[in-house]
């Protein structure tokens, strides 16, 4: 389900989003695996030259060695944890309006059509109400952490922009809620992703 033509940025937004911090973990966790490897298989390669006899080699490999031992990335798996943390927020709310998330619908199926929409209206409302606690608990967190001028064990990256995905993904998987059910209730339509096409469409009428 896309939005309508006024709120289409939104979702073009969101996708950049998720798809830019994806690629930046995978970059960062890419880079992190290359520079440990690197080091193990140079240190050995060290050893080798050196116990060959290829002097000016070995003392090559061990420059080149000790340069990327200078390198520290001791950050990279603190900052790919933060990436994640965003992605999952943000696409949470990219499921919610997609019809990605799973869930067992065969027993409100099986309803009459007037109670199985008023029983997802409320399963909808329910994901507002909880969305939006959950935002402004997120909220408060963040004014906190501003205040206290926490910073990340690593990084030293401010706590509050860390946990800025909680009020942010929080609020927007809220409005996605909001417009699932306000699309629902006008045409009784809901999200529906289908892994076997790997198409987003609606489910018909009901």
């Amino acid at each position: 389900m896309t939005s309508g033509p006024g709120l289409r940025w939104l979702d073009r937004l969101e996708e950049n989003l998720i798809a830019t911090l994806m690629g930046l973990a995978t970059l960062v966790i890419f880079v992190a695996v290359v520079h440990r490897y690197s080091l193990s298989h140079l240190g050995g390669l060290v050893v080798w030259a050196r116990d060959a006899g290829y002097t000016e080699s070995s003392e090559t490999l061990r420059t080149v060695y000790f340069w990327l031992l200078s390198i520290r990335l001791t950050w990279a798996q603190e900052l790919c944890i933060y990436l994640f943390v965003w992605m999952a927020k943000f696409g949470a709310a990219y499921g919610v309006r997609t019809g990605i998330h799973v869930g067992v619908d065969i027993l409100v199926n099986q309803l009459a059509p007037e109670w199985r929409k008023r029983l997802i209206l409320f399963g909808l409302a329910c994901g507002v109400v909880f969305t939006a606690f959950v935002g402004w608990l997120g909220a408060r967190l963040v004014v906190h952490l501003f205040h206290s001028g926490q910073v990340s064990a690593v990084l030293e990256a401010p706590m509050w922009i860390v946990y800025l995905c909680l009020p942010l993904g929080s609020f927007l998987m809220c409005f996605r809620f909001l417009q699932v059910a306000a699309r629902f209730a006008d045409t009784g339509e809901l999200p529906h992703y289908d892994p076997a096409t790997d198409v987003i469409a609606d489910e018909p009428r009901t």
